[in-house]
């Protein structure tokens, strides 16, 4: 994708209109896709996807390589226009990038010249949040991923664990209805990623974010989803509801034995 860090960063405002005060928690965004047809033009990745995900859930995206995951999530975000049907954000035609949702990519995107914590305050300086009250809320968030310390580092001075951490706390610190996450730990080590995952479900909790969250790993995905939605062959092949309680040790448990077997035999793997 040939989006810039900065853009990625400050995406440009759609109907939403101008830049405004982070919105209050526990107000998640709607999305519906309805017919949609999906992808760049003479390319065509995904077509007739009819899929709705409510305010407040975490909906995770699963499927091999070139099945149009990143597709889906690029026009949640507004970065592509669909090529037919119906997208929607609240029931109204969702129709460019806005504040109300995040992105977050597999790399951090932080501008390397920033501090942590000046990483963290870009969005709300863009949403022209006083500078003292930026300042707080940035390390308010640096403190809840555990970057306190690292606040006034660059970051080639951290980890790539850390590093994700700023980047998932900058997509927080403005009060976004959705976070649109499109492998952001699929380049990380197998202990990071897990600490990585816990995390995310960690400090979402209270925020009422609704999460799209895109990944090819199944055991990510029935862990972090309350559904998990299946791509493949240029279709949403099915959309599965997640067991709970969330528990690593549910792994072992058959039901959720029974749907990763679902999923995979779903995904044709």
């Amino acid at each position: 994708m040939s989006t810039s860090s900065e853009a990625r960063t400050a995406s440009a405002p759609d109907d939403s209109a101008h830049p405004e005060a982070p919105r209050t928690p526990g107000r998640g965004l709607a999305l519906a896709l309805r017919g949609a047809v999906l992808g760049h033009p003479g390319a065509t990745a995904l077509s007739g996807v009819d899929l709705e995900v409510a305010p407040g859930e975490i909906l995770t995206v699963v499927g091999p390589s070139g099945c149009g995951k990143s597709t889906l999530l690029r026009t949640l975000a507004g970065l592509l226009a669909p090529l037919g049907g119906e997208v929607t954000r609240d029931g109204r035609p969702l129709t460019g990038p806005g504040a109300d949702r995040a992105l977050v990519f597999q790399e951090d995107a932080l501008l390397p010249w920033r501090t942590l914590r000046a990483n963290v305050e870009l969005p709300l300086a863009i949403a022209r949040m006083p500078r003292a009250v930026r300042r707080e809320r940035a390390e308010a968030w640096l403190g809840r991923v555990g970057l306190a310390a690292q606040a006034r580092q660059l970051p080639h001075r951290v980890s790539g664990g850390q590093r994700q951490r700023a980047q998932l706390a900058r997509a927080l610190a403005a009060g976004p209805r959705a976070v649109l996450m499109d492998e952001p730990f699929g380049a990380l080590d197998a202990q990071t990623r897990a600490g990585m995952q816990d995390l995310l479900v960690e400090v979402l909790a209270g925020t009422g974010a609704t999460v799209v969250f895109v990944t090819h790993d199944v055991d990510e995905a029935l862990f972090l989803g309350d559904r998990v939605a299946l791509l493949g062959s240029g279709r949403l092949v099915a959309v599965r509801e997640v067991p709970r309680p969330r528990e690593r040790a549910a792994h072992d448990d058959p039901a959720h034995t029974a749907l990763r077997r679902d999923v995979l035999s779903s995904l044709g793997t």
